[in-house]
């Protein structure tokens, strides 16, 4: 992935800051694993942080490495470039675009929807319209569920969970919460709606890379590949093979490895937010 010069001021950066004495999520770490493969992307992660927490360890104040400050200034990078493209989307749609903030953490920090914890993966919070992101996890993304990570991966997830926080702004995660929250439908509609959620940001994450790449030329051969790797390696299916044996399609909530390529891929070719309505496609 090629860099550009721009770097926005809403990234915070809290790694080597010291802290713990937090609230982490309970269980132990192969069961947080897959709790965060499980939420990976994923919307409103508050449920799952809230319940079942143990005090955290404390965690030593520490200088930056070399490699994290340069991850430090390609996440600043990214960031910009979302807000660039996102911002001109919601201009030519008669909209203002407000960026959310981006926060940086290592083992655990405070969200505005609970305590994030590392194991959880990236996530958005809609509370305080934030993307919480250890970048331990793209290890995890790699070593346990076969991606090829490589910079423009780290793009795309961040891509994935600024789509949830454009859902955020043009109301479909408030909708989504009254559908939740109404009681009238099963586990299985809602994660039906959950999958339609998901491939929504999955969307849009293609349709910023589109749009990106014609304002600033940044891909290189094999970006686009990296990407579909990182989503298809995230699919409901390949999670539950490798975590339970099995697959169970009710059970989605984040869509199979196929859909996730499907609609990133319909995303990146179309570049137009107006083909992006996954739940009139998926709910029918």
């Amino acid at each position: 992935m090629k860099w550009t010069n721009d770097r926005s001021q809403n990234v915070d950066d809290r790694r080597g800051s010291g802290g713990g004495g937090g609230l982490l999520v309970g269980g132990g770490l192969g069961t947080l694993i897959i709790a965060a493969i499980i939420f990976f992307l994923g919307g409103d992660p508050s449920a799952i942080l809230s319940s079942g927490m143990n005090s955290a360890p404390q965690t030593e104040q520490r200088d930056l490495t070399p490699d994290e400050l340069k991850v430090r200034d390609f996440v600043s990078m990214v960031t910009a470039e979302t807000e660039k493209t996102w911002g001109r989307v919601f201009q030519d749609n008669g909209m203002q675009y407000r960026p959310p903030k981006v926060v940086m953490f290592e083992a655990v920090t405070q969200s505005g929807c609970g305590t994030a914890q590392a194991a959880m993966g990236p996530f958005y919070c809609p509370a305080d319209q934030t993307v919480y992101m250890d970048m331990s996890f793209f290890r995890e993304l790699q070593q346990r569920f076969g991606a090829k990570v490589t910079e423009f991966s780290v793009a795309y997830v961040l891509a994935h969970e600024i789509g949830h926080h454009v859902q955020t702004l043009l109301g479909t995660t408030q909708k989504v919460d009254q559908l939740r929250r109404s009681g009238r439908y099963s586990e299985a509609e809602m994660n039906r709606v959950s999958v339609a959620t998901e491939l929504q940001a999955d969307f849009y994450a293609g349709l910023w890379a589109r749009q990106t790449q014609n304002r600033e030329n940044i891909l290189e051969p094999g970006d686009i590949e990296s990407a579909i790797s990182a989503a298809e390696a995230v699919g409901d299916d390949n999670i539950q093979s490798r975590s339970q044996g099995y697959v169970n399609q009710e059970g989605f909530t984040h869509g199979s490895s196929a859909q996730r390529k499907e609609w990133f891929m319909k995303g990146y070719n179309t570049g137009d937010i107006r083909q992006g309505d996954t739940f009139n496609t998926l709910l029918k």
